[in-house]
């Protein structure tokens, strides 16, 4: 009977040659890669003139594709800026600052570009830092019109900058809208709402910022001189470049200027 217990050893083996092997240790999860800080510093540049005027200014930059167009990052008075196209127009003036702020979360949201200024309001090629919005080209015909030109109107913050404004711009309202400056109604409207130049995205640029919570600054340089006569640049393409890369220089020449006093108010911690 010696041969029971092998038989018996025998058809264990068997069995268990025909079991699942056991599933190895799961491997020990990765550690989380830690959030890396986005930029301090975000510039929103709206035309796309106004981009290839800037894109020129930094030649060796490496753009990158987003929903809106390109963006690049380039060092300015010591820190990363990112730089990224907007879009013309109010629909994409807003998406894009709306995804520059969920995408990057920056300190200070800029917009640098240009605007019409209004006869006898403001010289052309002069800087504007807008201290308010008021969405103008508003239609209603079912009421009163002027109570959603109110309700769009943007006072934007701007006592964090402690004063500090380098190269002393012009501090005004700008009158923003999906159209240039019509000559028949520009003077009337300044006299309206105290305005000193017209645009196409600082409405929606300031008004969205506003809604989120984030510093905003927005500059402005004034292309041309928008007249009852008309404007040196409308009809002119060739014209509008030409001023456009004038002003694009002026602004990112006194953005280092402007960094700096940011860091220095503590804008930027």
């Amino acid at each position: 009977m010696r041969w029971i217990p092998r038989v018996f050893a025998v058809v264990l083996v068997t069995l268990l040659a025909w079991l699942p092997a056991a599933p190895a240790p799961a491997p020990a999860a990765a550690p989380a890669p830690a959030a890396v800080p986005g930029p301090r510093v975000v510039v929103l540049v709206s035309a796309n003139a106004e981009w290839t005027a800037l894109r020129g200014l930094y030649p060796s930059a490496q753009p990158e594709r987003t929903p809106y167009g390109e963006s690049f990052t380039a060092a300015v008075a010591g820190e990363s800026v990112l730089f990224l196209q907007g879009g013309w127009g109010k629909i994409d003036a807003a998406a894009s600052t709306q995804y520059a702020i969920d995408r990057f979360r920056p300190r200070v949201l800029v917009n640098l570009g240009t605007c019409g200024g209004i006869a006898g309001r403001v010289e052309r090629f002069a800087t504007v830092l807008v201290a308010k919005t008021v969405v103008y080209d508003i239609v209603e015909r079912m009421g009163d019109a002027q109570e959603a030109i109110d309700a769009y109107a943007t006072a934007l913050d701007l006592a964090w900058m402690k004063g500090a404004a380098p190269g002393h711009p012009l501090a005004g309202t700008m009158l923003s809208g999906d159209r240039d400056g019509d000559p028949a109604e520009v003077a009337g409207l300044g006299a309206k709402y105290g305005a000193v130049a017209v645009d196409w995205e600082s409405g929606s640029i300031a008004r969205v910022a506003r809604k989120n919570g984030v510093r905003v600054v927005i500059l402005r340089g004034v292309s041309d001189v928008v007249t009852p006569q008309g404007s040196a640049v409308y009809g002119a393409p060739g014209a509008f470049a030409e001023a456009t890369a004038r002003v694009m220089k002026t602004l990112a020449g006194a953005l280092p200027g402007w960094i700096a006093a940011w860091r220095a108010a503590g804008a930027l911690d």
